[in-house]
Order: structure tokens, then sequence, then C-alpha cells
């Protein structure tokens, strides 16, 4: 099965929100507003962006930019949320297996029930994505993302259908398709927008973190859209999965071998002075008057 991915054009992005909404209503993430009914407070935070940032209940936040941008001030919007990386340093620290690489798809899924919230993801994404919600230090918690609408029992993907971000964005920002084909249309939307005076388009996703399967069409640099302009692999995930977390698990086990070393000589002591004729009661001998 061919790898898929969505790709984002901003350029034909109005920042209208939908896929906003219907990512909350089809992974039943709704909240509630006002505050009186259970939900999220209400605050002007003095930007139109809203809600304030990615968390647990909200996987996908259409960023709004304010640049000065060909000599004139713009709004760039952009899409954030999880980009499905094929070099995914998330999936490379997880110590239980619960994010790992779906083969099919390409895409990074996730397992929630064998997340132990450790939040290792969270540290090591080099695009700020997974969010934890709950007590991290009492372990708590868990993480929550976007995966591309592949969620037990609400996996669209599996009925052949595209992602519900993709299938309410009435301007076709967003498509969704095998992941070589989307790759050759960014790069003629790119070529185009070249050809019309915009030098910096940029096409964001093709080799980056070996290959994201989330594709941006930029009609200027990544910086401007909030993007990290050359996102890197963290070399300490590398470090964190090959040598600190085995090196835990042998200290860890080594810690657990002493400690029954421990207790079957404690026991052994304990059994040798309750002996008859080594100990009487109190732990003293008997001497013959």
């Amino acid at each position: 099965m061919a790898e898929k991915a969505i790709l984002y054009d901003a350029t034909r992005c109005t920042a209208c929100r939908g896929c906003q909404a219907l990512c909350k209503e089809w992974n039943e993430n709704d909240e509630v507003i006002p505050a009186v009914q259970g939900g999220v407070k209400e605050r002007n935070r003095g930007s139109y962006e809203n809600p304030k940032d990615l968390s647990t209940r909200t996987w996908l936040k259409i960023g709004f930019n304010e640049v000065e941008h060909y000599d004139k001030l713009d709004w760039l919007f952009s899409r954030r949320a999880c980009m499905h990386c094929t070099d995914a340093a998330c999936v490379k620290v997880c110590p239980t297996g619960a994010l790992y690489r779906d083969e099919a798809y390409g895409i990074v899924a996730y397992n929630k029930d064998i997340c132990s919230g450790c939040g290792y993801c969270a540290d090591f994404c080099p695009f700020d994505v997974p969010r934890l919600d709950g007590n991290r230090i009492l372990g708590k918690n868990k993480m929550d993302k976007c995966v591309l609408c592949t969620q037990p029992g609400l996996n669209r993907l599996e009925i052949k259908q595209e992602p519900a971000c993709v299938k309410t964005c009435p301007t076709k920002a967003l498509v969704f398709g095998d992941r070589d084909t989307l790759v050759a249309t960014a790069r003629q939307k790119v070529a185009a927008l070249k050809a019309k005076g915009f030098t910096n388009a940029t096409f964001y996703g093709e080799k980056e973190l070996g290959g994201l399967h989330v594709l941006y069409v930029l009609n200027d640099t990544p910086d401007k859209y909030g993007l990290p302009v050359d996102p890197k692999f963290p070399s300490t995930a590398t470090a964190w999965q090959d040598i600190i977390q085995p090196l835990g698990w042998t200290v860890g086990g080594l810690t657990l071998l002493g400690l029954a070393f421990n207790f079957i000589i404690a026991r052994e002591a304990k059994m040798t002075k309750e002996l008859p004729g080594k100990a009487g009661k109190g732990g003293k001998k008997h001497v013959a008057e």
C-alpha cells in the first residue's frame, strides 16, 4: 500500500478553522464554552487564534502569523498538528512502544492504552506537538496528538474516507492522497508561485526528517509561518534510547537484584538465630552454670 499524506496549501487557506472544528467532533474532543457548562473559560488573548495552543483536546490548530510579507503587512496562516515524520524522534524515545510508525500509511500511530505518561515524546519533538494532561511526576497523565483519524472505532482511513480536516476544507487547501502524488503536486504549485514572483515560495516536508506526511506549499520561507527552517532529529533522542534507557534498565535491574540478595541474606540470618541450640529466646545462648 502506498504511503499517505496531507498536502496543506497555505496560499488557499482562509483560516476558517472548519478543520479544527471537525477534528474535534470526529475524534470526540469536543470542548464546551463557556466554563459554566464545564468547558473552557472564554478569554480574549489579543489574537484571532483560538484556542491559544495545542492540547490533549486540540490536535489541530490554525496559526495566524502577522508578518511583513513582500513589502506589506500580511497574514500567513499555518497548520499546526503532528507532522507524522518518517524519522520520528517521538517513536525513537517512547519506552513502551505506544508511539510507532504505521507501515501501511507511513504515519506515526499511537496506542494510548500503553502510554506511560513519561513525556519523552513532548521533550524530543522538534515541532513541539505532543501534549500531556495530568500529573507527569506521579505518572497519572497521558499524551495525545493527531493520529490522522485512525483511532480504533473512529478510523476513517479504514473505511476509505479522507481525514476529517480534509473533508471539511471548503477551499481545498487540504488534500489527502498518496504521498508520491502529493509531492509531485506540491513541486508544481511551488514552481507556479515562483513564476508569479513569489521568489521565496517553499515546498516544506519532502525531505525534512526523512520526509513528513504533512506537506506544505508556502509562498514564503518556513520561519514566516512559524515552522523550523531545518528541523533536526535530536541527537539526544538516539542517545536516550540506545544508551541512557538501556543503562537505566540495567541499573534498575541491578538494584532489584541487590534488594533480592539483601532479603535472602536477612532471611537466612533470621533463620540462623532461631535454630534450636543456636540461640534462645531474646537471641542469647544458654550457658551451663
